[in-house]
């Protein structure tokens, strides 16, 4: 029996959002740009799961842009605003614990000539208000700090950052990469404050290659690609319609109270069985997302234990997908050891998730800690 818990890399695609595909493919295939039946049934299906998604984040469907996923809405974001207001000023300030699609895409600005500040995290891996504000000037164009981290789950106070952020310099605009908040909180666009906000599917049972940009009404962006007139010109060529309408139909199906209820128990009941094996210390904060759950596992490495794990049908991650094994940044912006950095798991938790699983994970990483430490 397999038991996944990583899926804050990616999720199960529910039966609605692969059934929706599906049909988009076999059945609804016309370009949504033809003026003929077929591309006018494909584009009324884009409405519809613009709608949806745009009403999950409490934006309006004319602000959302749909992407290949949250990488490309966030590169989307940190370029266009850099390029459209460079007028403005030259500093960008993000969060050193952000994902590699922020920190990359942000040091190659640092090479055009842009001025980039990272903010570091408190030692429970949160970036404060005060921090941010710290890193603000009138020189500052783009703020951007992520809802919630992808390796720790700690949730940042980004209304409060960009409150902060504006006091100092008012024509600041805001930016959150909430792919790993979109659809486990009740996320707001106006009540977060933001400007700009990054949003994927996978993350939700979706399809990979599908994600959204929402840009406030009034906020111009300079687009990255060129070559058409979809997505109201800020990212051309011909839309991913299934991919999009499945992503829609995955948003539909969202009940974010009673999920999260369910997750926060799944959560509990990890903590209480790792915190009796011996060796285990846990690197989220309490006050994290339920959804994910950091820990170290002794003095064994996690790429280690992973395997150790895989092998009995339980599938973890060391941090972030996107990294690819790499050491964390953001466990070494936290201030951990390198010890304890380097034997970190991060387990991920969905709704299709039981204690089950959890049995399973605690076993095996008990099991794991007596062979592998004395080897």
């Amino acid at each position: 029996m397999e038991h996944y818990l990583d899926n804050s890399a990616t999720t199960r695609v529910c039966g609605a959002a692969a059934d929706k595909a599906l049909w988009m493919m076999t059945e609804c295939y016309g370009n949504p740009s033809s003026l003929h039946r077929r591309g006018i049934d494909a584009e009324h299906e884009l409405s519809y799961a613009r709608k949806t998604v745009a009403g999950c984040l409490g934006a309006a469907p004319e602000e959302l842009t749909f992407t290949s996923g949250g990488t490309e809405a966030n590169n989307l974001a940190l370029f266009g605003a850099a390029y459209a207001n460079r007028r403005r000023g030259n500093r960008l300030v993000i969060s050193a614990v952000e994902h590699s699609s922020v920190l990359e895409a942000a040091k190659r600005l640092s090479d055009e000539g842009f001025e980039v500040i990272e903010v570091e995290p408190d030692r429970n891996g949160v970036i404060t208000a005060e921090a941010v504000a710290g890193a603000v000037n009138d020189k500052t164009l783009l703020v951007s700090v992520m809802t919630v981290n992808n390796e720790t789950g700690a949730i940042m106070p980004v209304r409060d950052i960009f409150d902060a952020a504006r006091d100092i310099n008012p024509s600041v605009l805001c930016h959150t990469d909430a792919v790993q908040a979109f659809g486990k909180l009740g996320l707001r666009m106006k009540r977060l404050g933001a400007d700009l906000v990054s949003v994927s599917g996978h993350k939700v049972h979706a399809p990979k290659g599908v994600g959204a940009l929402a840009v406030r009404r009034g906020v111009r962006l300079i687009p990255r690609q060129f070559g058409g007139e979809q997505e109201r010109r800020l990212r051309p060529g011909t839309e991913a319609a299934p991919l999009i309408a499945a992503f829609g139909a995955a948003c539909s199906e969202f009940d974010t109270e009673n999920n999260i209820v369910y997750v926060k128990e799944l959560n509990s009941y990890a903590r209480e069985g790792l915190a009796q094996i011996e060796g285990v210390t846990f690197n989220s904060p309490g006050e994290a997302l339920p959804y994910v759950l950091n820990f170290s596992a002794g003095s064994v490495r996690s790429e280690t234990m992973l395997h150790f794990l895989e092998e009995r049908g339980i599938y973890v991650s060391s941090g972030s997908a996107c990294a690819k094994g790499k050491p964390s940044h953001v466990l070494a912006a936290m201030g951990l050891s390198r010890d304890r950095a380097d034997s970190a798991l991060r387990v991920s938790f969905s709704k299709y998730n039981t204690k089950e699983d959890i049995d399973a994970l605690c076993g095996a990483v008990a099991r794991g800690l007596e062979v592998l430490a004395h080897r």
